[in-house]
C-alpha cells in the first residue's frame, strides 16, 4: 500500500469532516487482478454447466462443471458459453464493491480494491470484498459507505434480471432425480409473474443470465443482514446507534438459528456472527443523518426484502 500524501490532522471532535486521504495506486494490485482472473475462470466453468442444463432441458449436473474445467485445460472455446453467466455476475459484484470503494475515497477512508474469492463448485465464487484499512469517523460516512454497495449492485442487476427472465422458458417436468432447485426471492418472482403469469416458479427454467442476477440478489441479501460489520450492520449502526445495533444483531442471529432448520447453512452464518460479528467499532461523530440518508435507509430495507430467500438452494 502506498503511503498517504497528506492528512488533515484536525482532531475529529473539533472537525465534523473526516480526514482527507490522498491515496496512490495500491502496490499489490496484481493480487486483485489474479483473484479476479481465477474467479472469472471458476464462474465461467459453472456457467458452462448452467448453459448445458438450460440448452438440453435437464437439471444441473455437477459433472458439467468438471467438464468445463476439462474444456479449459484443452483450450476448447466451447467453455466460453459460460460467459453468459460469469460476466453478468462479475459485473454485479464489481458494481457492489466499487460502490463501497468510491464512497470510501469520497470520505477519505483508506480501502483496498476488490478481492474476489473463486470457488471450484457452486456458482464458482464465494463473493468479493474490500478491506477498509482506516477508521470511519462519522455516522454519515459509515452510512454512505455501507449503503452504496447494495444499492449499486441492485441497480446494476435489474437489467440482467429482466433480460434473463425474458430469455427463460417453462419446463413443466425436470427429467432428473437429483435436481438443484433455487429459491425464489421476491424480486425474481415479480418479474417471473409478469413474464409467465400463473406459472409456478418450480416450472420455470432460468436462463444463465437470470441465474447470475439471482446470485447477485443472494449476495445483496446476505450483505444487508442487519448484524455485525456486514453492510446491513454498518447501516444499522449509523441509523440507530450502538445499543440498538447490539440488540438487533442478537435478534437476527437468533432468527438465523431458526432459519437453519429450513436451510442448514444459516447455522454457519449464525455461529460466525455470534463469535465475531456482535460488536461494531465505535463511531465518535454522532451528527444525525439527513432526511435523504433516511430515505436511502428505506430503500436499503426494500432491497433486502426483495432479495432475501429463506432457502436459497435445495436438492429436489
Amino acid at each position: 500500500m502506498s503511503q498517504p500524501e497528506s492528512v488533515d490532522e484536525t482532531p475529529t471532535f473539533l472537525n465534523p469532516q473526516p480526514p482527507v486521504l490522498r491515496l496512490g495506486w495500491p502496490s499489490l494490485w496484481w493480487a486483485n487482478v489474479l483473484l479476479f482472473g481465477a474467479t472469472l475462470v471458476s464462474t465461467t466453468a459453472f456457467g458452462y454447466a448452467l448453459h448445458q442444463s438450460f440448452s438440453i432441458g435437464f437439471a444441473l449436473d455437477f459433472r458439467w462443471i468438471i467438464e468445463g474445467y476439462v474444456l479449459l485445460v484443452r483450450g476448447n472455446p466451447a467453455l466460453w458459453k459460460g460467459l453468459q453467466f460469469s460476466l453478468p455476475l462479475l459485473v454485479i459484484l464489481l458494481s457492489h464493491e466499487f460502490g463501497h470503494y468510491f464512497d470510501c475515497r469520497r470520505w477519505g477512508v483508506d480501502a483496498s480494491l476488490p478481492y474476489f474469492l473463486p470457488s471450484p463448485t457452486l456458482f464458482g465464487t464465494f463473493g468479493a470484498f474490500i478491506r477498509i484499512r482506516s477508521p470511519i469517523y462519522s455516522r454519515r460516512a459509515l452510512f454512505d459507505i455501507g449503503v452504496a454497495g447494495p444499492i449499486a449492485g441492485f441497480v446494476v442487476l435489474i437489467p440482467f434480471l429482466i433480460g434473463g427472465v425474458l430469455a427463460s422458458r417453462v419446463m413443466p417436468v425436470i427429467p432428473h432425480s437429483q435436481a438443484v432447485s433455487l429459491g425464489t426471492p421476491l424480486a425474481l418472482r415479480l418479474v417471473e409473474l409478469i413474464r409467465f403469469p400463473g406459472v409456478p416458479a418450480s416450472h420455470i427454467s432460468l436462463h444463465p443470465v437470470a441465474v447470475a442476477a439471482w446470485a447477485g440478489l443472494l449476495a445483496t441479501a446476505i450483505n444487508l443482514l442487519p448484524m455485525g460489520q456486514l453492510d446491513g450492520g454498518h447501516i444499522l449502526y449509523a441509523v440507530f446507534g450502538e445499543r440498538l445495533h447490539r440488540i438487533i444483531t442478537l435478534a437476527f442471529i437468533a432468527s438465523l438459528v431458526a432459519a437453519g432448520f429450513f436451510y442448514w447453512a444459516w447455522w454457519i452464518w449464525a455461529a460466525v456472527m455470534f463469535l465475531f460479528g456482535r460488536r461494531h467499532p465505535l463511531v465518535y461523530d454522532e451528527t444525525p443523518l439527513s432526511k435523504g440518508r433516511l430515505f436511502s435507509f428505506g430503500v436499503a430495507v426494500a432491497i433486502f426484502v426483495l432479495s432475501i430467500c429463506v432457502v436459497p438452494v435445495s436438492l429436489t
